[in-house]
């Protein structure tokens, strides 16, 4: 079966072509139309309108959540000036980036996405399949390609596979959503056992080829992906890919919103039964003639080095005026990114060490940008754009813990960059450590969310940066959240992960989190949090800063955060945070029923979510 992928003779990037397609964004113009005539149900406009990219807010007025597919987390310059044009007439003024490497905007009218798709459009990216029962964003590790420890570069692979599934007739017919990620590095940076397949790059014998993981997934019932096959020479991708996705098409659960996700099907069959099933649909595929990838199976192992002529950077000064102009033209609800222009005298060194990573290619690194809550203005992405093409190879690639990578930086660059980072509001450090927060939307867009969670996020981040030597104390502690179970924000795989619930105290809500300690992915394996506590939003901070102090008293030499915490008994950690769990109507405050970020008391108002239609 041939890949029902559009294709035309526009590159963007690295000989990349377009993802998009002139045909989706008529259809989707086409379909509204049906809706608002009502020829079509709203059931039905749902159905499409999620698999076209777009996403009902919890809010009753006109606004919706537009995703944008981001394949393997990679942006031109020309399409980071296009986001920022979309984030400015369509959306806030600002983006957010998830954790599976997507770029959304909240708080859309619903006329206004025909528009928007067509400038996306325009730039070589979709939202075609980006929501809804569908094969998702294509996931990979943001440093494939200059990684010294990968065996070859995984991008070519993911990207090739992504134009084989976009479109495919497969793959927005699902029971349920459907995740796929690469990894090269020997450190899991994309998380690979929570897909539900995962490819991890090998070399045997001398011919490339991936270890397949199958069946992974958090929310309800978290399971860890086993793997299905050894070794899978990298010529039959596709075709091992489409056989996966035949068995969850052909046996998967389309009734049970709560139970269709591939791991419930392969509970449902046994992972014997499930695994025949893979291999007899794989003979089918076989027979039937699916394509090798489309690229000779060995390109380069690594990315060649940029071979074109640098821009010259922006001022410094006129950064700052840009960047401060953007904030102040921000608007609409909930928390806006803002430029962080206070920083202290050490942080051009702390973030040398924190956020800059050596490439395989010699004299090359690559720069990480820290991104609180995954939110760029959209000045801050046409700087990043100028600041990629002064310093960099063109491009940037957008991580899955909501930060930005510039590869390619030249090592005697780098005061330069910084200075212009710096000058954008871009210049924390400590990135993807334990200060660098991973937060869900939450409720304030969201219609599942129970609580606010980018405002623990902001709460948490604002402690620890106050408190640097907490920081040093435990670099490698991750901490990510979400406001309700589904787990977007990945907390069941954080060291210590808040899942946002709520209490009643004298009959009055009071915004809570779950506080679950010991998940993780390391070479130990995969392990997802155990709950300890149910602590008030407004005391999860103190919570934080106790676990930290825990590790740092208790732990063995050398022993990891997730290691510590993966052992840690849970009525220990239970005894530690028992008095901020206490909450009576005499001792609460005002202040407790206010849920962070917000000024109002907290009033909890989750409806059906879009998830799963």
């Amino acid at each position: 079966m041939s890949a029902q992928t559009h294709l035309d003779a526009t590159t963007h990037g690295r000989a990349r072509l377009s993802f998009a397609s002139d045909a989706d964004v008529d259809e989707f113009a086409a379909v509204l139309g049906q809706f608002e005539r009502g020829e079509i149900t709203p059931e039905q406009w749902r159905v499409f309108r999620l698999v076209r990219g777009t996403y009902g807010q919890r809010q009753l007025d006109d606004a919706q959540m537009i995703r944008v597919k981001i394949p393997q987390g990679l942006l031109t310059t020309a399409q980071l000036d296009v986001l920022a044009e979309v984030a400015e007439r369509y959306s806030r003024g600002f983006a957010h980036i998830t954790t599976r490497q997507n770029i959304q905007f909240h708080f859309v009218k619903l006329h206004d996405v025909e528009p928007a798709m067509r400038r996306l459009a325009e730039a070589g990216l979709t939202t075609r399949e980006a929501c809804g029962n569908s094969v998702r964003n294509i996931t990979a590790c943001q440093f494939a390609g200059v990684a010294a420890d990968e065996p070859f570069d995984v991008t070519p692979y993911a990207e090739g596979l992504t134009r084989f599934l976009l479109r495919h007739r497969l793959a927005s017919s699902l029971p349920r959503k459907f995740k796929i990620a690469f990894e090269g590095c020997r450190r899991d940076h994309i998380k690979l056992t929570i897909n539900d397949i995962g490819w991890l790059a090998e070399v045997r014998d001398g011919r490339r080829g991936f270890t397949v993981y199958a069946g992974g997934g958090t929310s309800t019932m978290t399971a860890a992906a086993p793997v299905l096959f050894e070794f899978v020479p990298a010529e039959d991708t596709l075709r091992v890919a489409e056989a996966i996705i035949r068995v969850f098409h052909e046996r998967g659960d389309y009734q049970h919103r709560q139970r269709n996700r591939m791991k419930f099907l392969i509970k449902a069959m046994g992972w014997e039964g499930f695994r025949a099933a893979v291999h007899e649909a794989l003979e089918r595929v076989r027979a039937e003639g699916v394509p090798d990838l489309a690229f000779a199976v060995d390109p380069p192992a690594d990315e060649p080095a940029p071979a074109w002529t640098r821009t010259a950077p922006p001022d410094v000064g006129e950064i700052t005026r840009r960047v401060a102009a953007a904030a102040a033209a921000q608007h609409g609800p909930g928390i806006h990114p803002e430029p962080r222009t206070s920083l202290p005298a050490d942080a051009q060194a702390r973030w040398a060490r924190t956020n800059v990573r050596p490439q395989k290619q010699q004299d090359f690194v690559s720069a990480v940008v820290t991104v609180p809550l995954g939110d760029l203005s959209g000045e801050q992405y046409r700087v990043l754009g100028q600041l990629a093409s002064a310093y960099g190879d063109g491009s940037v690639r957008v991580t899955a813990v909501q930060d930005v990578v510039l590869r390619w930086v030249r090592r005697a660059d780098l005061a330069a960059l910084y200075a212009r980072l710096d000058a954008a509001g871009l210049g924390l450090p400590d990135a993807d450590t334990i200060a660098d927060v991973t937060s869900c939307p939450g409720a304030e867009s969201c219609k599942l969310a129970v609580t606010q969670s980018r405002g623990l996020g902001q709460a948490l981040e604002a402690h620890l940066r106050a408190r640097p030597e907490l920081i040093d104390l435990a670099p490698d502690l991750d901490i990510k959240i979400s406001g309700c179970p589904n787990g977007c924000g990945q907390h069941h795989i954080a060291t210590i992960g808040f899942q946002g619930s709520l209490r009643k105290v004298g009959g009055k809500a009071v915004p809570q989190y779950f506080v679950q300690v010991g998940g993780g992915i390391d070479p130990e394996g995969t392990s997802f949090g155990r709950l300890a506590a149910k602590v008030p939003a407004r005391r999860a901070p103190e919570a934080l800063e106790r676990l930290v102090r825990l590790y740092a008293r208790d732990r063995q030499p050398g022993q990891s955060p997730v290691a510590f915490f993966r052992a840690v008994p849970v009525p220990a950690v239970k005894a530690l945070l028992a008095d901020l769990e206490a909450l009576t109507p005499e001792s609460a405050t005002d202040r407790d029923f206010i849920d962070l970020s917000e000024t109002t008391p907290f009033r909890p108002e989750t409806t059906e979510g879009e998830c799963a239609v």
